[in-house]
């Protein structure tokens, strides 16, 4: 299980929070996150985490049940139970809570105050990374041996 710590992942991928009210527009929303490349916001109703808003949200949300996104708040549409995690998990951690939730994004919350978020594709990255250095290790040894 990969046991790179959460906080380390943020530190590497800074720690920059994208964020939208919940009574701007999915259109509002759908600008930022194309605007940063991202694919999901969280939403912040007087510096409280009330829900996050994803690219899938938008699809079977709004998209799908023939919406529109300029007339659609955010706070109709965004998941409101959001799972988070701890600087001091595990990436390993981390991955076991996006798997059991289906959850793409995780919110970082460290004395009640958010941190950062993680995304699977950081979490894979910081696997990667991992992973490298172990196989970059082991060669050394055999070379060395």
């Amino acid at each position: 299980m990969p046991n790179t710590k959460i906080n380390a992942v943020i530190a590497a991928k800074g720690r920059k929070i994208r964020s939208i009210s919940p009574d701007a527009s999915v259109l509002d929303a759908l600008k930022l996150m194309a605007q940063f490349d991202i694919g999901a916001l969280l939403v912040i109703d007087e510096d409280n985490l009330v829900g996050i808003i994803s690219e899938r949200d938008y699809a079977r949300k709004v998209v799908l049940l023939g919406k529109a996104s300029p007339e659609t708040s955010v706070k109709e549409i965004m998941t409101s139970e959001v799972v988070c995690t701890s600087p001091q998990n595990t990436v390993g951690e981390a991955m076991a809570i996006m798997t059991a939730r289906a959850s793409r994004h995780l919110p970082v919350i460290d004395d009640n105050k958010i941190v950062g978020v993680v995304s699977i594709g950081d979490l894979v990255k910081s696997i990667i990374r991992e992973q490298e250095f172990v196989i970059d290790q082991l060669e050394h040894y055999i070379q060395g041996h």
